[in-house]
């Protein structure tokens, strides 16, 4: 028990009070990662819980106050986890920690309201946000429903009342908010709040919010004294502690690698207010695990593997993602990626370094599965949004093109741009052209750029595009900590496509969104219908067996948004795609697939269940035929013109269509 109690200890504030406090309280903020890491300190979520369970019940602290636990917000991305969850694994890890009650974080909206609301409702704490609020849900009501504020009663019947806080400036970096939002200034909140809570009762009021710190240090700098005890911040990821107008300002961390613990004293001598000891914990090594946290996250990561082999889209052409190509010369899959995360950020131009593309394989037309994302782009650092001019744009073409014909991952794919080089120039003055939407780069003029977190750090010799924040002079919009994977921006493209099989909680403002996507990056026919599709013909399904069906509209441009492979399917040692049954089944993430880990009560689903008969799989599969058939006979589908579903013969359900991607002559080699 001794590495628990000092293990990764560190005073960060004493009041110099000991004895029994009245209040302990437990911190943290920012968590993503379930696993540990490979640095000290390594974290992860089953050596948290450890730290946890002895703060909650060692016998050191046996006739003291139970502890409450406060998160400061962003949990349900961005992770490699999340790419694949969109957030499901992260509730039964925090419920299991004891939170009693969250702030709401810019993070933990990236998959829309509708999805936080349904992971919201399976916490077993409330989530408060009381300054963003939405009209089209009442007058007063916070965006998806959080609470405003909340009120806790410590075992020993001291009663804290708790707000909800965030900031304006990460309002503006989310794609998925509902219209029309209304923010509220944060000191102008706590003034009408606080008192309120004071009426109820409350000895003890404390702000959970999600600002910079420089926001939160502004907040406490504007309250009166006395009307707040304590801020508990959250959105930077390091640790930091202050005290400014009597107020303790405090964020712990990131990642499950920090937390802080808080012993809260009454004054002395009837004064107002409280005296604090914070204790600040690192998650070391040397701190074991808890073994029911360990069988989760081993469960999420097996359960995992099943999701990474589901099908999430289709490629009706081969996708270049080899090291020779991406590093030296244009290719189609790197086209795709940076025009999509150009029109997802509505920026002018973006640009990605090839090294961005790890797959280093040419993917075949057909299934595109999410394994193939995560392989492809497995690094965690979010697009962000830059605004840079004309000459610092010049100056990362021109690093881009410095090293070869090294193959180096500094080589750029670009949207948008259009570039020439002279391999045989000296490095720095290779670039004989460079336009901008078909302009030529005016050096003196301002652009927005959509680029990598990693390349805005100045990594790769990209010092041109060097951020304010890491001490160079570009201008953040999106920066890391607002910014979206680029896997998860690639599947929410995917889901976007489809008619039937779309998330189950898809918002009105991912519509929004992504019907605008669409608009601009489908413009040149780089989504292709079904009788497009380049797939294998089978002797059991003909390819004249679908017919012909009007383009379906969307925001005034023809697009296709229905349709597969019509013969993918049934072609010889083809995947088995369309009977939905077994881990090659479309991944759907409707309603109807089992909730990963989630589930505030006992279910039987694909993590936990046996496996199935023969004659199980064939029973279900009959159902969904039959589902499948009074659905056609309700639409009015003839079933002759399409795959016959009885006998050996299956329906190949119409989802979505495939990419394709091409050379545009976008990188000139001269």
């Amino acid at each position: 028990m001794s590495n628990l109690q000092s293990d990764g200890l560190s005073v960060t504030y004493s009041s110099d009070r000991i004895g029994s406090p009245d209040l302990r309280l437990i911190h943290y903020n920012d968590v993503y990662h379930v696993e540990p890491g490979s640095a000290e300190p390594i974290g992860g979520a089953a050596r948290f819980q450890s730290l946890v369970n002895y703060y909650r019940s060692d016998p050191r602290f046996t006739g003291q106050s139970d502890v409450l636990t406060f998160f400061s917000g962003d949990a349900f991305n961005p992770s490699l986890e999340s790419s694949v969850t969109k957030g499901r694994h992260m509730v039964p890890f925090m419920n299991k920690i004891g939170t009693d009650v969250a702030c709401l974080g810019n993070h933990d909206l990236d998959f829309g309201v509708a999805q936080l609301r349904h992971l919201a409702a399976q916490c077993h704490f409330p989530w408060l946000l009381a300054n963003v609020l939405d009209p089209a849900l009442g007058e007063g009501v916070p965006i998806a429903n959080c609470g405003t504020t909340c009120m806790l009663s410590s075992s020993n019947g001291i009663k804290i009342g708790v707000i909800g806080l965030g900031e304006r400036e990460w309002l503006g970096t989310i794609n998925s908010l509902p219209p029309d939002l209304i923010y509220k200034s944060a000191t102008q909140t706590a003034k009408e709040l606080a008192p309120k809570l004071r009426e109820q009762g409350a000895e003890m009021v404390v702000i959970v919010s999600h600002q910079r710190e420089p926001n939160d240090n502004k907040l406490a700098t504007n309250l009166p004294p006395g009307l707040v005890d304590i801020i508990l911040g959250g959105h930077d990821h390091y640790y930091s502690h202050s005290i400014i107008n009597g107020v303790h300002v405090l964020r712990s961390g990131t990642d499950f690698k920090q937390l802080s613990y808080l012993e809260a004293f009454r004054k002395e001598n009837g004064a107002p207010g409280w005296d604090f000891n914070i204790t600040r914990r690192d998650l070391v090594r040397s701190i074991p695990e808890d073994a029911g946290a360990l069988a989760l996250v081993d469960r999420l990561t097996s359960s995992l593997k099943s999701k990474l082999e589901k099908p999430i889209g289709y490629t009706v052409i081969p996708l270049d993602g080899r090291f020779s190509t991406v590093r030296q010369r244009e290719s189609n899959l790197g086209n795709f990626v940076c025009d999509l995360m150009r029109f997802y950020h509505d920026a002018d131009c973006a640009m990605m370094a090839g090294g961005t593309i790890r797959g280093d394989q040419i993917y075949p037309p057909g299934v595109l599965r999410m394994k193939d994302l995560l392989n492809c782009f497995p690094f965690e650092d979010p697009v962000v949004l830059l605004r840079i001019s004309g000459q610092a744009l010049l100056d990362a073409l021109e690093n881009g093109v410095s090293t070869l014909p090294a193959l180096e991952g500094r080589f750029t794919q670009v949207s948008n741009i259009s570039f020439g080089f002279k391999l045989a120039a000296p490095p720095g003055a290779r670039i004989t052209f460079a336009r901008i939407g078909g302009q030529s780069i005016d050096l003196q003029r301002d652009y927005t750029l959509a680029t990598r977190g990693y390349m805005a750090r100045g990594k790769d010799g990209f010092s041109s595009l060097l951020v304010k924040s890491e001490g160079g002079e570009v201008e953040e919009l999106v920066c890391e900590e607002n910014g979206v994977l680029i896997s998860t921006i690639l599947r929410q493209y995917f889901m976007s496509l489809k008619v039937m099989g779309k998330w189950g909680r898809w918002s009105p403002s991912l519509s929004r969104h992504w019907g605008s996507v669409h608009q601009n990056l489908h413009s040149e026919g780089w989504l292709k219908a079904p009788s497009a599709a380049a797939s294998p013909v089978s002797e059991k399904a003909p390819s004249h067996r679908f017919a012909p069906r009007p383009p379906l509209q969307r925001t005034g441009r023809e697009a296709y948004y229905y349709g597969r492979f019509p013969d993918e399917v049934a072609a010889e040692g083809a995947p088995d795609v369309g009977n939905g049954s077994g881990s090659d089944a479309m991944d759907s993430d409707s309603d109807e697939d089992p909730d990963l880990l989630t589930s505030p009560r006992p279910v039987i689903n694909y993590v936990t269940m046996p496996a199935r008969s023969s004659a199980d799989e064939e029973r279900r599969l009959q159902l969904a035929r039959k589902v499948v058939r009074k659905w056609m006979r309700h639409a009015g589908l003839d079933s002759e013109r399409l795959n016959p579903m009885d006998g050996e013969g299956e329906f190949t359900p119409p989802w979505t269509s495939g990419i394709s991607p091409r050379i545009e002559g976008r990188i000139v080699i001269e």
